[in-house]
């Protein structure tokens, strides 16, 4: 009796772990990524919506997670909207005023199209879960059907293909405001009615209006793959659109699928899968009023960003915020415009283009001996300074600390990567190995040397140094810390094309401009600047150094700004 019983377990058990092993659909095993994405490098992100009409949070903070401040007890975001649209006034309230009356789609259709960009990317539905199209799964809870009375997606859609443009559709898979599921409130409570009854149709019905290539799917990060039925939905859309239809990785834990976004970084090295980072102009997706100057990336620098993606193998989703009243800041549209004047020169260099066997050749920039009156910073995932790249950079502060009592003190330190803490050339502080504090008798007036070394790597970026003792409340510690910021960065970036190879410069030096290449070129290999009506640049190759002679140029010829190519004819072939 004993032996059927357990044979009858383990018969159970087997067809239970059968059961749970489903087969991925072949569509996305043997999925073979559409060339046009890969080729295209360029696309443009819309993020509009309801938060358009606040268009308002801390300037390191995303004015698009502006209603999932106001359920978290965000004081700052609170206090606006209380100040600003009065004391009574809700969040869903927005879609009384949010009338977008000077949107025009063949206007920001016509601004991508000379921008350079391949596909458009908008966003349908954001975690606040308003649609910016007529969703029957968004009943009163869309544009069309409150102030705006349009379409956004439809009218967008029918423009940006009218300019031969790719259509792509953002939409968030999960809602803050679902009475299904109320993502990042409901914690407790199952997703499976929310997917099954609202999620899977109203995807559905997206996708079957409006046919896009992309999708570019979000707010997944709390749940899996499976709890989502992804795989079923991403298949359903692939049998749907055809062989053109792409999706990007965010479906879920476990997914490992789709082109890959990173978001705000200094670019990623991956020349076997599309990938295209994904960032705002500025600190924010949706606009954010509250942002200065100096937030805002130079058309020099999304140039030089730019190319340093593709150069790693991937490309640029680049963000704009439209104000609520449907148009595209002007400084926003300047940078756009400026994009697309560098790729009407220097495109060949760019679309289509493949890897080198080396992304690039880098040198050491460095921003010493300023002055930072406390370590206390939360760069969330922007540089910290102009010139420093997002990720993997690194800081060094000197100072001298004076005790204002005699007393044990407790020094603390949390770092984002990482960060060291000597006091008096004695290593107090380790974060790496989760030593973040550290207790010492200190005597008043005593002077003591503090020296940090802090090491971001990638995502977000944030160190502070504290200390408090039974006198004195903590707070971070003051005094004139001396820093020095640096980082390592492209000079010269590479590219390939067909047989050619395309060294991208951030600068033309007066006399050369030098390659570190292991391959010796033929003796008849032409070089072509592309700024120049010249034939042909002289050159010179010697101990794995290609020179060439820049000192030919005539700037006054020079047309393109922040980066210059030189063309290597034939380079690459046999």
């Amino acid at each position: 009796m004993k032996s059927k019983s357990l044979v009858l377990i383990i018969t159970l058990l087997f067809s239970l772990s059968c059961f749970s092993q489903v087969e991925r659909p072949k569509s996305i095993t043997e999925r073979v990524y559409p060339k046009w994405f890969s080729d295209a490098k360029l696309g443009i992100f819309i993020h509009f919506g309801l938060y358009s009409v606040p268009s308002w949070s801390a300037p390191e903070q995303y004015a698009e997670w502006f209603y999932k401040g106001l359920i978290s007890g965000d004081s700052a975001r609170i206090n606006f909207q209380e100040r600003v649209f009065g004391e009574n006034f809700k969040y869903e309230d927005y879609k009384n005023i949010f009338k977008a009356e000077l949107f025009d789609a063949n206007e920001w259709a016509n601004l991508f199209k000379r921008s350079g960009a391949k596909y458009v990317l908008f966003t349908s539905k954001h975690h606040d879960g308003y649609a910016m199209w007529n969703s029957a799964y968004s009943k009163g809870w869309n544009s069309y059907e409150t102030a705006p009375k349009r379409d956004f997606c439809q009218e967008l859609t029918d423009a940006v293909r009218a300019k031969g443009l790719e259509m792509g559709l953002y939409y968030s898979l999960t809602e803050w405001t679902n009475p299904l599921y109320r993502w990042t409130i409901d914690t407790n409570i199952s997703i499976e009615n929310y997917v099954r009854q609202h999620m899977h149709p109203q995807f559905k019905e997206l996708v079957t209006k409006f046919r896009p290539s992309i999708i570019f799917s979000d707010g997944d990060w709390d749940h899996s793959a499976k709890a989502f039925g992804s795989d079923e939905l991403v298949d359903w859309y692939y049998k749907t659109v055809g062989e053109k239809a792409i999706v990007n990785d965010r479906w879920g834990g476990g997914f490992n699928h789709g082109f890959i976004t990173p978001e705000y970084s200094a670019g990623i090295i991956e020349p076997s899968r599309p990938w295209a980072e994904c960032r705002g102009i500025g600190r924010s997706f949706g606009l954010n009023r509250n942002e200065s100057i100096e937030s805002y990336k130079s058309s020099e620098e999304i140039i030089r960003h730019f190319v340093k993606l593709v150069a790693g193998g991937g490309g640029l989703t680049l963000n704009v915020g439209p104000s609520a009243d449907g148009k595209i800041p002007l400084l926003q549209q300047e940078r756009l415009l400026d994009l697309g004047n560098w790729l009407l020169r220097n495109g060949e260099a760019i679309y289509g283009s493949k890897p080198y066997i080396k992304p690039y050749d880098e040198s050491m920039i460095a921003i010493p001996g300023l002055i930072d009156s406390v370590i206390n910073f939360d760069w969330v995932r922007n540089s910290p300074k102009k010139l420093i790249s997002e990720d993997n950079f690194s800081v060094k502060w000197e100072g001298v600390i004076k005790p204002v009592f005699s007393e044990k003190y407790t020094i603390t330190c949390q770092a984002d990567d990482y960060a060291l803490v000597y006091l008096n050339d004695k290593l107090i502080i380790d974060t790496k190995n989760n030593i973040n504090s550290y207790e010492v008798k200190l005597n008043k007036d005593e002077e003591y040397k503090v020296y940090v070394e802090y090491v971001e790597k990638t995502h977000e970026a944030s160190i502070s140094l504290k200390w408090k003792s039974k006198s004195q409340k903590e707070e971070p510690i003051k005094t004139k810390w001396k820093s020095d910021y640096r980082c390592n960065k492209p000079y010269v970036c590479y590219t390939t094309n067909k047989n050619n190879l395309y060294a991208i410069a951030f600068s033309i030096p007066k006399d050369n401009l030098v390659l570190k290449l292991d391959k010796a070129p033929k003796d008849d290999m032409t070089i072509y600047f592309l700024d120049t009506p010249y034939p042909e640049m002289p050159w010179t190759y010697k101990d794995g150094k290609l020179i060439i002679n820049t000192s030919t140029i005539k700037y006054s010829d020079v047309k393109s700004k922040s980066a210059w190519v030189f063309m290597l004819v034939d380079y690459l072939k046999d």
